[in-house]
């Protein structure tokens, strides 16, 4: 073997990267790959600053779980996914879920009375009869969700983006001004 180490390799790795010609053999070899991801997860979990990961491990990620007549008031629960969740009848009552996922979730009855739900995405998700009287759902993406029988008093919705229908009976319901913003909902929610 001489001491050039390009020539050690097979000439199949001179096309490819190492990381790609490193893939290769171990897959050749019948090797598994997850002892390379984890080392590849440590690598890059070291190079984050201490509050990055510390901010994710405190986060509980509520996907798919069935969280109905759960009780998350008041809670810290901004950047949260609750994608796919059930949460009928949950208590939300002055949570911070700025930021959370709620995708294809089930908020059935929920109370999100004085919550904040900034800029949450909630798309698809079953808000039938939920009480949102003085929450913030400034920024909100809530296209294909249904609102029908939910209260709205004093809610906020500014720069939300709502299907037309949603809007038109919502804009039925809607009366007061947030606690928070002072913005009229009617207003927020472009009533005529």
């Amino acid at each position: 073997m001489s001491g050039n180490s390009e020539e050690a390799m097979p000439s199949m790795a001179r096309a490819l990267s190492f990381p790609a010609f490193l893939l290769h053999s171990l897959k050749q070899r019948g090797r598994s790959l997850a002892p390379l991801g984890l080392a590849l997860f440590l690598l890059v979990a070291s190079s984050l600053p201490p509050a990055a990961v510390a901010d994710f491990q405190d986060r509980v990620d509520y996907t798919l779980t069935n969280q109905s007549d759960g009780d998350f008031s008041g809670q810290q629960l901004s950047a949260t996914s609750f994608a796919g969740a059930q949460a009928l009848r949950a208590n939300f009552t002055g949570a911070d879920l700025r930021g959370a996922i709620f995708t294809q979730a089930a908020f059935s009855g929920a109370d999100f009375t004085d919550a904040d739900l900034s800029d949450v995405l909630m798309d698809r998700v079953d808000f039938r009869d939920a009480n949102f009287s003085g929450a913030l759902l400034l920024g909100v993406i809530a296209s294909g969700s249904s609102f029908a029988g939910a209260t709205i008093t004093n809610a906020d919705f500014s720069d939300a983006l709502l299907d037309r229908e949603d809007v038109v009976s919502l804009c039925a319901e809607a009366s007061g001004s947030n606690p928070v913003t002072g913005v009229d909902t009617r207003l927020s929610l472009g009533c005529g």
